[in-house]
């Protein structure tokens, strides 16, 4: 019997220690990786002057933005997710009822600006990719991140991509933060007056003051501010706006992060090294009785 369980936990640590290396070793490059089947709705709301391009006059008015980011699993692969986002800016009545987005002849007039954006990203490090295969000729280049931190984020400064500017911008980590029992990278993006479209085919001056809180672990957005302004190249305010995400929305990413992490946690941390110890005590249990009793036998003879 000593002979049949000793080489029971021999097979049984074995099989444990190569699951243990197995997610140890494999297991970080296939589960930290972008998750094919995102489809996330994120909610922000503020304040902002804005100019009126019927009467002239700059009006100060409440907005709601809601940003709608799904994958296109047709043009993915294991490497690169190619997203479809739609970003839509409307002014808040204060129905209490308003709507995601609105047509361009609203009769409300509540649209501010509305927009749509194919890219593609690494599903690793989450950098832009620009690659013909997976985005259409028509798409903006992008560079830097896009929509999301890498796994694992660094306390450093990332390239981060402006759509008004065209080009990524720093966005330089300015310190840890928890918010609802989840600790927090915080991200500072800073663009100071530079010249840009600010309107279709109208040239101005752009600044943009954003924090964006990241968590490390799973490279999500958590909870994000944002000041911007566009002026007329004569100095003229055509927007000035501040917004952020909504409270319920910061509560949805937290859990989400945590829950996220967790997995991760349980798939690169625990099963590795439960894997291991607990293969390495039965090899050493196991190999005991086998020779523990091969001793014995050999004395009695």
């Amino acid at each position: 019997m000593r002979r049949i369980i000793g080489w029971v936990l021999l097979a049984l640590g074995t099989f444990l220690v190569v699951i243990g290396l197995m997610a140890a070793l494999w297991a970080p490059g296939q589960v930290k990786r972008t998750p094919l089947d995102t489809n996330s709705v994120t909610k922000l709301s503020g304040n902002a002057d804005k100019l009126n391009p019927g009467t002239g006059e700059v009006e100060n008015i409440d907005i709601q933005a809601t940003s709608i980011t799904k994958a296109d699993t047709e043009y993915s692969d294991d490497d690169v997710i190619v997203f479809e986002n739609t970003l839509c800016l409307v002014i808040d009545d204060g129905s209490g009822n308003v709507p995601d987005c609105v047509p361009a002849d609203d009769p409300q007039e509540r649209l501010v600006t509305a927009s749509t954006d194919v890219f593609a990203t690494d599903r690793r490090d989450a950098t832009a990719v620009n690659d013909a295969a997976y985005v259409p000729p028509s798409a903006e280049e992008k560079e830097g991140l896009v929509n999301k931190w890498p796994f694992d984020a660094k306390k450093e400064t990332y390239p981060y991509w402006d759509g008004i500017l065209g080009e990524a911008v720093d966005a330089e980590y300015d310190g840890t933060e928890t918010i609802d029992g989840l600790e927090t990278y915080r991200y500072h993006v800073l663009v100071e007056e530079q010249s840009a479209e600010v309107l279709d085919d109208v040239d101005g001056i752009y600044s943009q003051d954003k924090y964006i809180w990241i968590d490390p672990v799973t490279g999500s957005i958590v909870n994000q501010t944002q000041d911007e302004v566009r002026e007329l190249a004569d100095g003229s305010t055509l927007l000035d706006m501040q917004l952020a995400f909504t409270d319920e929305q910061v509560q949805a990413n937290v859990e989400d992060a945590k829950d996220n992490g967790s997995t991760l946690d349980l798939l690169t941390g625990t099963v590795p090294l439960v894997g291991v110890i607990g293969g390495i005590v039965c090899l050493l249990v196991g190999a005991f009785l086998l020779f523990a009793g091969r001793g014995r036998r050999a004395e009695a003879a």
